[in-house]
């Protein structure tokens, strides 16, 4: 038997319920994975409260974890039983003591990378590659807006906009996270409990504001990184924390200076083998020789039965870099 987290209708934490099962064998092209880590997105409480609904309910939740392979389906090769790996973009279900995953949605995990740093780091690691290599590649010396920046994803783009020589401008909600973020690389932080992000940003940017900005927060700071782009600058919207971006005139866009956005995903930038590797080649890389550092606060990691405590605490604001479940 295995346990894992299921939800039967959506809501807040308080749906998430603990589960027995009996794991089926893995499918053609399939791996099934006993995790030893499991990584808390704050993509998964969208799933969870209904804003991107899963296909049916009851539905499992969570997409990345790692562990090892305990059985491999059939038409895998570059995989075998034994094996260290870690996944994302699973279906649903990696809040659970096994899991089965198509297998090009997972990596051969380096001895050098634990369990806890890649559940840690793989999915938000991911998104960094594509945000700051794909969606918008920022250059040496080049200053740029980066909401969140002592999240998990932002601690991250952190420490990888410092290895690129990039000036990364964070913004933040408390003195602490300030002091967390600068330290993890970012050349600037604004606390926008205290003072306007957009003047504050001009003061940093004599004015110039910037040719891009990353917002993972979504309806409350959707103006105000439109108003810290330059002329032609790119909005990169990627995530809603605060509440999706709706009703939005396109017309601001040219108001505010023929302004471009996008909303990307990790599926449209990672959708075969190839840019698996590419992206955790890099990653790994990075993470192997120290550049990105990883550590979990003992206070961030949960009991996969205390699945519904780590939502609460994650939507409350109050986690800095990353969460784990730990079966």
């Amino acid at each position: 038997m295995a346990t894992r987290i299921e939800f039967h209708q959506h809501g807040g934490p308080e749906v998430l319920k603990a589960v027995e099962f009996t794991p089926a064998d893995p499918a053609d092209n399939e791996i099934q994975v006993e995790n030893k880590a499991i990584g808390i997105n704050y993509i998964d409480t969208y799933i969870r409260g209904g804003l991107y609904p899963p296909p049916s309910l009851p539905s499992g939740i969570g997409t990345e974890a790692a562990g090892i392979v305990s059985k491999v389906g059939r038409n895998v090769t570059h995989i075998k039983a034994g094996d260290r790996v870690v996944y994302a973009q699973s279906a649903l279900g990696a809040y659970s003591s096994v899991h089965n995953v198509p297998a090009d949605k997972a990596a051969l995990l380096p001895s050098a990378i634990s369990y806890e740093q890649a559940a840690a780091a793989f999915l938000k690691g991911l998104t960094v590659f594509y945000l700051l290599r794909k969606t918008y590649e920022v250059k040496p010396d080049e200053q740029f807006l980066f909401h969140a920046a002592a999240g998990g994803v932002g601690l991250i783009a952190c420490q990888w906009a410092k290895a690129l020589g990039a000036k990364l401008i964070g913004t933040v909600g408390s003195a602490q996270k300030a002091q967390r973020a600068k330290e993890a690389g970012a050349w600037q932080v604004i606390n926008y409990r205290e003072e306007s992000v957009v003047e504050r940003l001009k003061e940093i940017t004599d004015g110039k504001k910037v040719r891009v900005v990353y917002d993972s927060v979504g309806k409350d700071t959707w103006e105000a990184s439109l108003d810290c782009l330059q002329r032609r600058g790119l909005m990169v919207s990627f995530g809603n924390s605060s509440g999706a971006v709706t009703g939005v005139n396109l017309g601001i866009l040219n108001q505010k200076g023929s302004l471009y956005a996008t909303r990307p995903s990790l599926q449209g930038y990672i959708t075969t083998r190839e840019e698996l590797e590419e992206a955790s080649n890099e990653l790994f890389s990075l993470i192997a020789s120290g550049v990105i550092k990883v550590d979990v606060a003992d206070n961030q990691k949960y009991a996969l039965s205390d699945a519904q405590k780590a939502h609460e605490v994650l939507e409350s604001r109050a986690t800095q870099g990353s969460s784990l479940l730990i079966p």
